[in-house]
């Protein structure tokens, strides 16, 4: 088996810790919420353990679908076993609706359905309140190659299709999310961190939100919405 060794990285939502075996990191969801680049942040108990199981049921079910992602199994409810990838500096955010930040920017409704999917790539880093960058600025930095920046634009479209479809099947809209990848040592760039309503804007039939601007804007309990998303994917998934 194995075995969670020293502490990797500490991040808002997880930490990362190396294991015996040198490939592969132990990932532990905290129950800390966290918003506006962690100016706000609260403990929310149990909120660890909803989206390991949320992000480890949607991941195992994006493998089986044929895209690479870095998740091996859950080991706990709060844990799960990922392979070790050397992350790529970028929110690469994919946008159905209009919503959030793109709204505002915009000074448009919210909930307006896009007649196509918008990637959008954002610099991660803290410090900077990981600002809203362009292809130009992806290359000025080194953070990717004219090819590496197609492959990302590209599978951040192929994963939003399956996305939208697993969502669906939950009656639930994906509005827009977030994704990060890694590097393998060869290079090969992977699908990492998460995908779970702490990443994901979803609204219900109703258009009432099922994600974390619940928290975000003070609109309830965050908890009975995580685990109306973790009851449908078990639902849909866990029996298959």
């Amino acid at each position: 088996m194995t075995k969670k060794r020293t502490l990797l990285y500490e991040g808002k939502a997880k930490n990362l810790y190396n294991t015996d075996d040198e490939t592969i990191v132990l990932a532990e969801y905290k129950d800390q919420a966290t918003a506006l680049n962690g100016k706000k942040k609260d403990v929310v108990v149990g909120k660890g353990a909803l989206n390991n199981q949320i992000t480890s049921l949607i991941f195992r079910e994006l493998n089986r679908r044929g895209v690479q992602t870095h998740f091996i199994k859950q080991v706990s409810e709060t844990e799960q076993l990922n392979t070790k990838v050397d992350i790529i500096p970028l929110e690469v955010v994919v946008r159905n609706y209009t919503a959030g930040s793109f709204s505002k920017r915009f000074g448009i409704e919210e909930g307006m359905k896009l007649s196509t999917p918008i990637v959008e790539f954002y610099y991660k880093n803290d410090a900077l309140d990981d600002p809203f960058i362009n292809d130009a600025h992806v290359k000025f930095l080194e953070i990717a190659t004219d090819e590496e920046i197609d492959f990302l634009k590209k599978s951040a479209l192929e994963i939003d299709t399956l996305l939208t479809a697993i969502f669906g099947q939950i009656d639930l809209k994906l509005i827009d999310f977030k994704l990060e990848f890694g590097r393998l040592p060869d290079g090969t760039i992977i699908l990492a961190d998460e995908v779970s309503p702490d990443t994901s804007r979803l609204w219900d039939a109703a258009n009432n939100h099922v994600d974390k601007d619940v928290y975000r804007r003070d609109l309830g309990d965050l908890i009975p919405v995580y685990e109306k998303v973790l009851r449908g994917l078990q639902n849909e998934f866990e029996g298959e």
